[in-house]
């Protein structure tokens, strides 16, 4: 008798009544719709720019830089070098800042300055590019012009929130026996941060400091007001430099097609390039 039961309550009960199952199929249809709503899109926009730019995307346009205003030919290449520069600087300053912010508030979470670094990380978080761009400009545009580092310095205030809230995060996982075995050996707080927590959630800090890369990669609007713009290579971050967003925005905005067509490639290479960010990203932190 007893064994009867124990294999009737075993036995699982798959069968949904009629009306649960036009449910289950109705909010399945809704959640298909949601997604399609949101991905379709951006499908959209990445088809029309494979179908407009990637002509446009030769060797000229990784070797040259822009022609002259109405002429064709010439290329982004001071778009791009100076995106990378600028995206290097910022990174330096994204990743100190963001990275210290982020083992403070995760390792001293009784500290008294705990509450003001995160209102600090909170607000930053939610303040408009072009209000970076513009506190950017008040702090080095003004005294010393535009440059490639006033640039910079504004993409960099962009990424610290972001590093900030991921390396918090990842360092919440390690457990807390590891961080206990360190001090059980004798080991200050600050050394076994920095020797056994930090090293333990390396590939999460990496993960969202590629990813607040991937963020501010597409950002024009603090650049209008700091880096200015360049129709040369320029190399030195102390003079006025060229991005792909900024370039994207003059050529969409210009009355000449072969500009228009030269965003087009532009934009659709840093798309890729997000895109690409993006998956390494994940597949950096899947593996760790």
């Amino acid at each position: 008798m007893m064994s009867a039961l124990t294999s009737a309550a075993a036995r699982p009960t798959t069968a949904l009544s009629p009306a649960r199952r036009v449910k289950n199929l109705l909010m399945g249809a809704l959640i298909l719709l949601a997604t399609l709503v949101v991905v379709a899109p951006l499908i959209l926009i990445f088809v029309y720019l494979l179908r407009e730019g990637l002509g446009a995307m030769n060797l000229a346009f990784f070797t040259k830089v822009p022609a002259p205003e109405g002429e064709t030919g010439g290329g982004l290449l001071n778009a791009i070098a100076g995106s990378v520069e600028m995206l290097l600087m910022a990174s330096v300053i994204g990743v100190i800042v963001g990275v210290a912010g982020g083992i403070f508030l995760s390792e001293y979470p009784r500290h008294p300055l705990m509450p003001t670094v995160r209102m600090i990380s909170d607000v930053l978080a939610g303040i408009p590019a072009i209000v970076m761009g513009l506190v950017a400009y008040g702090l080095i545009v003004l005294h010393f012009g535009f440059s490639g580092f006033a640039g910079a310095l504004a993409l960099g205030f962009l990424m610290i929130p972001i590093v900030v809230r991921t390396s918090e995060e990842v360092l919440k996982l390690v457990p807390q026996s590891v961080r206990e075995a360190g001090l059980a050996l004798g080991l200050p707080k600050w050394l076994v941060t920095l020797r056994i927590v930090l090293p333990a959630a390396a590939g999460g800090i990496v993960t969202g400091v590629m990813l607040a890369l991937a963020r501010v990669a597409g950002e024009a609007a603090p650049l209008l007001f700091t880096a200015f713009g360049n129709p040369n290579v320029n190399l030195n971050p102390a003079k006025p430099m060229s991005a792909l967003p900024l370039e994207i925005y003059r050529g969409a905005t210009s009355a000449y097609d072969e500009n228009q067509r030269l965003a087009k490639a532009g934009a659709l290479l840093l798309i890729v390039l997000i895109f690409v960010t993006s998956l390494l990203a994940r597949r950096f932190s899947r593996r760790k």
